[in-house]
């Protein structure tokens, strides 16, 4: 135990997408006191707020967890590495800012699961109150929320070459894919405001919402324990600059960490599988056996030519000058080049030619580079796909007592059901757009695989070889009902077996939405907000 410092009626354990909603929407009431922790710094780095600059802001050392899974053996025992937001914003400081809401179905599923009250039309008046919609005006959006959702205001003449392609080959023009229907090809909006990136600090953490006398901000110090009392939690531990202090909830502690973090220190403050606790001598409070299971993610993979125009992102001499050029639109004008957020333009289709998708693709006018080498020389295109749905299921467990040591994360990839199948299809057909006619005289080589691929144990090694997360852990504390025994937290959030206890993030959808998940994660604290308002 540390010193106490200081007693708040909420305390937040994570600035991320969720923190920061709910960090905003609760301390809009002058009567109560709220205090935020995040463990990294604050978001006042160019690269967090320069789109183009994302490379800069993944690769980060302070503004990332720099996450590493298991060996995966379905991936030739390959660790994947997985960027986790470490700053103001979390992760929607450092992502490539594409607003995704996932599909009604998605929602119709969660109801089903046990997420009662999370069906669509209980969730569209929430993505709508957060929204600040730069375009379309109808009832799927919403206008004068936090977060400002736009067009790209640059779109590499390659990423049109995208869209066209893809019509080439049978797909629709989607212009919104967060409207009636999500099949098609099309650009993507961003989170962005004025050309620079909208996070979720940017949105709900401006000036006016600091300066609240109610709301206290600790950047740099990280929740290490959630102090339990039987089994009400009462407060928070905190490690900052080499010093432990405890925190006092005089209402109720949030965890907000995201599909790692939160897993992580629910098992280090003895809530979560009692087997697995007592293994590593950490007293149970509250036995949950769902906590750290049920963990999912998007696999991606990418395919790529070489293009002999040099229109594509590259740091190569041929395209220093433009560069420099551009810099100083963007510096000037806040236009330009360095507002791409690289993956301007996709879409959904469905490899069984059904009326919902079972694929995203994500194009980028770019070879994208190693880990160790994030600015790539390569003059390029590549095409993501990933399974929307995926049937494996993964896990995070503690590797120690030490909250500063990294969990286990076991995604399992490919290790149930139709993955491996839909990923091969999802990957031919990517093949087959930028084969199209479209990008005949940009298409230079085949760069990702080196060749075509033969026959289908050709795609499957090459998955195995190449895919990578496309960055969407969820799942991991699932929302249901109390009779389902693997259930984390209640349709308010709360923990089940605890008081004064909630868990608000990714972490808590009960499966994978069909799309990007920040949006999602912003609706699901807008959601948790207004319950709390109301006393639930």
């Amino acid at each position: 135990m540390g010193q106490k410092i200081a007693e708040f009626d909420y305390i937040i354990t994570g600035a991320g997408s969720a923190g920061a909603t709910l960090a905003s929407r609760l301390s809009e009431n002058p009567d109560i006191t709220v205090c935020l922790l995040e463990a990294g710094p604050r978001d006042n780095r160019v690269s967090i707020h320069t789109p183009a600059m994302i490379a800069d802001a993944v690769y980060a050392d302070d503004l990332n967890w720099h996450y590493d899974t298991a060996p995966q053996t379905e991936l030739n025992n390959r660790e994947l590495y997985w960027p986790r937001g470490k700053t103001l914003g979390g992760s929607s400081s450092i992502n490539a800012m594409i607003y995704i809401r996932g599909g009604q179905v998605d929602y119709e599923a969660w109801n089903t699961l046990g997420a009662t009250g999370f069906g669509w039309n209980d969730v569209l008046p929430y993505f709508r109150k957060s929204e600040d919609q730069q375009r379309f005006n109808d009832q799927h959006h919403g206008h004068g929320g936090p977060l400002t959702v736009s067009d790209l205001r640059y779109i590499n003449p390659l990423s049109d070459a995208f869209v066209r392609a893809g019509m080439e080959r049978g797909h629709t023009k989607n212009d919104d894919f967060n409207g009636q229907a999500r099949l098609g090809v099309g650009p993507y909006q961003v989170t962005q405001r004025d050309g620079r990136r909208c996070s979720a600090a940017a949105a709900y953490l401006g000036k006016h919402v600091q300066d609240r006398p109610n709301l206290t901000i600790m950047v740099e110090t990280l929740a290490t324990r959630i102090i339990m009392d039987g089994t009400r939690a009462t407060g928070v531990s905190v490690r900052s600059k080499g010093e432990d202090y405890d925190i006092i909830a005089r209402r109720e502690v949030i965890v907000t960490g995201g599909a790692i973090n939160s897993p992580q220190i629910l098992m280090l403050s003895g809530i979560g599988p009692a087997d697995h606790l007592r293994e590593l001598g950490i007293g149970v409070a509250v036995d949950r056996p769902g906590v750290g299971e049920n963990l999912q993610d998007h696999l991606d993979t990418g395919v790529s030519f070489t293009e002999n125009t040099g229109a594509s992102y590259a740091y190569s001499l041929r395209a220093f000058p433009k560069q420099l050029a551009e810099l100083v639109r963007y510096f000037f004008t806040r236009q330009g080049m360095l507002t791409s957020n690289a993956a301007e333009t996709g879409g959904f289709a469905s490899t069984r030619g059904e009326d919902e998708p079972d694929i995203q693709l994500h194009f980028i006018p770019a070879i994208v580079a190693a880990r160790n080498e994030p600015r790539s020389k390569i003059h390029g295109i590549t095409l993501h796909s990933y399974v929307l749905y995926p049937d494996s299921r993964g896990t995070i467990r503690l590797s120690s007592t030490n909250p500063e040591d990294h969990p286990v994360i076991d995604p399992q990839y490919l290790t149930k059901g139709h993955d491996m199948k839909t990923q091969i299809a999802g990957a031919k057909m990517a093949m087959d757009i930028l084969q199209a006619p479209a990008f005949d005289g940009q298409r230079k080589a085949h760069f990702t695989p080196p060749s075509q691929p033969e026959s289908d144990a050709e795609w499957e090694a090459f998955v195995r070889e190449k895919a990578e997360t496309l960055f969407h852990p969820v799942g991991t504390c699932k929302m249901g009902v109390k009779t389902d025994g693997m259930a984390v937290v209640d349709p308010h959030c709360r923990v089940y077996g605890a008081k004064g206890l909630r868990v608000v993030d990714a972490s808590v959808m009960p499966r994978l939405i069909g799309g990007n998940t920040n949006a999602p994660t912003i609706m699901i604290a807008e959601k948790i907000a207004d319950l709390m308002k109301a006393g639930g």
